[in-house]
């Protein structure tokens, strides 16, 4: 199929390389991007691409905790701007579905917009002047700590099994300062562990190293990669000649589970180019 100056354009912005290393790509790809971007990360050795762009990247999280300890709430809101994510308006509209998250238990966003937030959401967006967006809710049972950072734009749920309020208070902490994947290198998914190492391979097959000394280098790559992503393997953000999985272990305690969100997260900002409009909008006048 044919390849657009528009995917290519893309492609560009979410890996950086050049235009025709990324029109060579799309057209082996049949236009595929995310394959396109695959087949990049394995010749160039590029780590990783940026995600594709959506508009609202700003806003603020809430945190809702039981009386009783046994549950506790997390919910994402998004604007597009800092200054929407300050005003009073989103700020109630973030705490109305906070709260609904908590009375209802329901995190399922669809339900939730159903359920009469979809229009308080359409009005909300007539009068800030952007969009916004009911994101994401999770439930965490029986939370040992919570944590949300001052400005409102990262949160953490941390289960912990053992161990005392101020341990898991830190692990908190640790899980907002770091953002782990999962809690141990035994929680990545098989088909995640498999995609980096064929990626890890094609890389090192450029290198014209024997095959074992190939085979070390993706193995030391594996490892490496799942002990950055997990937080039993990352070094304490107080400590870091110690392991948090040690840290754990000294106090009788591990994490059963926990949720961070961070504001925008995955999301690129589109960045407007307000030169190219004006010349646009002159053009059709």
């Amino acid at each position: 199929m044919a390849v657009t100056a528009a995917q290519v354009k893309e492609l560009r912005e979410r890996t950086g390389l050049g235009m025709m290393d990324c029109k060579k790509a799309l057209t082996e790809a049949d236009g595929d991007i995310e394959l396109a971007i695959e087949t990049l990360r394995k010749s160039s050795g590029m780590k990783a691409a940026k995600k594709a762009g959506r508009t609202a990247s700003d806003g603020l999280v809430r945190l809702r905790r039981s009386d009783s300890g046994d549950f506790s709430v997390l919910v994402e809101i998004n604007c597009e701007t800092d200054f929407a994510a300050r005003d009073e308006n989103f700020a109630s509209f973030v705490d109305e579905v906070a709260d609904a998250v908590f009375e209802t238990r329901e995190t399922d966003i669809a339900k939730l917009l159903e359920s009469g937030f979809e229009a308080r959401r359409e009005a909300l967006v007539q009068k800030i002047g952007e969009n916004v967006s009911i994101r994401r809710a999770a439930i965490v049972e029986n939370p040992a700590a919570d944590y949300v950072h001052t400005n409102g734009k990262i949160g953490v749920l941390v289960a912990v099994e053992g161990g005392d309020g101020e341990l898991a208070k830190d692990v908190a902490m640790h899980i907002a300062a770091t953002n782990p994947m999962v809690v141990s290198p035994d929680d990545v998914p098989a088909e995640v562990v498999a995609k980096e190492r064929e990626i890890y391979a094609a890389q090192a097959a450029d290198s014209g190293k024997p095959d074992d000394i190939v085979e070390k280098m993706v193995e030391g790559r594996v490892r490496k990669y799942l002990a950055e992503i997990s937080l039993t393997e990352q070094p304490f953000v107080k400590d870091s000649g110690t392991k948090v999985g040690k840290l754990l272990k000294g106090a009788g305690a591990s994490v059963a589970s926990f949720v961070r969100y961070e504001v925008g997260e995955g999301i690129e900002k589109e960045e407007a180019d307000f030169a190219a409009e004006v010349a646009a909008q002159m053009n059709q006048d």
